[in-house]
């Protein structure tokens, strides 16, 4: 009892402390994960994140254009407008902008978990915002002078200021808004007023210019919007599918590793405990025995002899009930060592059907068997083959009730392997059973009722060695027709036939018969 241990025992229960904190932490980083998901309007953090370093990056990319914008505008204004309001609206213009290009570098060189998306966006949108009123003190110095061509540039101006600010700020629609905004309803203001007192054509043209051009902007920024929201959050979604992913191939390891843990601290419990069991049944069987044959003087009282009896076969039913927990732990333990050699399937059937005739004629069962000829033999374990053999036989005879019938089949399979099958004219077993029956300690209701004597193990071991050596075991039964339990041995573990070996004599000899 030394080997087991409370620690193997302890690990194969739970987790050790190292993992335990583990699992510990990532529980801690899964609720954060989870709270900050609350940070975003949209319940997509991940992709509304992404939409605001993309719209930092594009301003902060476009900063050379914008600066050559503002030139541009300054320059074709001085014809128009005063140099020393230019000079003020530049240092507006390039403060608004620097406004704009700061915060887009702040947000670039903050964490992604510190970063409140609704926040962000809002000070996106007032820079904007600021940014946008600045271009339309210069739209208002404009549509002040009295030139046609003035009025002229302020659309122009316009439709650049807006294309531009749309490609800029798509990702933050309002910001669109926010740039776009003040000139047009500076400019469609102004129209309004000067054009109070009638009708002109010049003036009705220019304000659906401004409109169109506005309207096309915010649907444009939309659209872009929309593109790059579907496309962040499909990605955001993936991200996400292969987080719980990982997460649950994490869990799946970590189930398989305390399995395997368990599964080794019950094979030392049950390899130390067969061994504690088997010097005190020794012991029971041996003098249960000699009390049995009476070895030394007959009993004064004939009871004694029942007694022994009974003692003696069940010392005999606990012993084999340990046998196949052994083996069925090996099998599951994979440390079941097959020792291969060459076998004849056809032999070991016969002689499996030989050592349970008694048993049949005792309950009035008819066994048959059908063997196909000349079957080569297989590379197999003897002594698993003939358990799995004996086990099928067993429960056969077991449920099948006086007068009827057992089949025994050796033969060949479809694909050039071997099988053995099993037929019974029993009760049958239920559909829904099958599983059960198959199953470690499982049995069925008929065993349950008759009460038979059986622990369940002895289809999962033969379950078991079949897959050892590579094959299958099938179990297909109805009620009321019988069980018809098949194994099948591979191809591979048939050794075929030697060619024949011919020596120069014997080929000297076939000339001579030619000739």
């Amino acid at each position: 009892m030394s080997e087991v241990t409370a620690e193997m025992i302890e690990r194969g229960r739970g987790l050790d402390p190292q993992t335990a904190t583990q699992k510990r932490r990532l529980g801690a980083r899964v609720r954060q994960a989870r709270e900050r998901l609350t940070t975003s309007d949209t319940g997509h953090r991940g992709a509304d994140l992404e939409l605001l370093r993309a719209y930092a990056e594009t301003r902060i990319n476009s900063a050379f254009s914008a600066v050559a914008l503002i030139l541009m505008m300054s320059l074709l204004a001085l014809y128009w407008v005063s140099s020393e309001r230019i000079v003020i609206w530049l240092v507006l213009a390039f403060s608004s902008l620097i406004l704009c290009y700061g915060m887009a570098k702040n947000l670039q060189s903050v964490a992604d978990d510190k970063v409140t998306v609704k926040q962000w966006r809002k000070k996106f949108v007032g820079a904007e915002l600021v940014h946008g009123i600045v271009w339309a003190g210069v739209a208002g110095m404009l549509l002040a002078v009295k030139d046609p061509n003035a009025r002229t540039l302020v659309i122009v101006m316009l439709v650049l200021s807006s294309a531009f600010n749309t490609m800029v700020t798509a990702t933050i629609p309002v910001a669109v808004y926010a740039a776009i905004a003040p000139s047009s309803l500076t400019a469609i203001g102004y129209i309004a007023y000067v054009n109070r007192g009638g009708g002109d054509d010049t003036f009705v043209a220019l304000l659906a210019t401004i409109v169109a051009t506005q309207v096309f902007s915010f649907v444009l920024a939309r659209r872009f919007h929309k593109l790059a929201s579907e496309s962040l959050f499909f990605r955001s979604e993936k991200n996400d599918l292969i987080a719980e992913l990982e997460q649950a191939n994490a869990n799946m390891d970590e189930a398989r590793r305390r399995a395997e843990e368990a599964n080794l601290a019950k094979s030392r419990f049950l390899a130390t405990m067969s061994h504690e069991l088997r010097t005190p049944l020794n012991a029971i069987l041996g003098f249960s025995e000699v009390l049995k044959g009476e070895l030394f003087g007959p009993h004064a009282n004939p009871a004694y002899r029942d007694y022994s009896n009974d003692i003696h076969s069940s010392g005999q039913h606990l012993l084999m009930l340990i046998n196949e927990i052994l083996d069925l732990s090996r099998v599951e333990a994979g440390r079941y060592e097959l020792k291969e050699e060459s076998v004849s399937l056809v032999s070991i059937a016969q002689e499996c059907r030989h050592l349970l005739t008694i048993r049949a004629q005792k309950r009035d069962i008819k066994l048959v068997e059908s063997v196909e000829p000349s079957l080569p033999r297989i590379w197999a374990d003897e002594r698993a083959v003939r358990q799995v053999i004996l086990n099928l036989l067993t429960n056969a005879i077991k449920f099948t009730p006086q007068g009827g019938q057992v089949t025994l089949k050796v033969g060949w399979t479809s694909a050039g392997g071997q099988y053995i099958a099993i037929k019974d004219t029993g009760p049958g077993i239920p559909e829904e059973e099958i599983a059960t029956v198959m199953s470690s300690f499982g049995r069925g209701t008929l065993a349950q009722k008759n009460a038979d004597e059986g622990t369940g193990l002895g289809l999962p071991i033969v379950k078991g060695l079949v897959e050892l050596h590579g094959g299958q075991f099938m179990l297909k039964s109805k009620v009321r027709e019988g069980t018809d339990a098949i194994v099948v041995f591979p191809p591979q573990r048939v050794m075929n036939a030697l060619p024949k070996f011919d020596t120069p004599n014997h080929k000297r000899a076939a000339r001579r018969t030619a000739a």
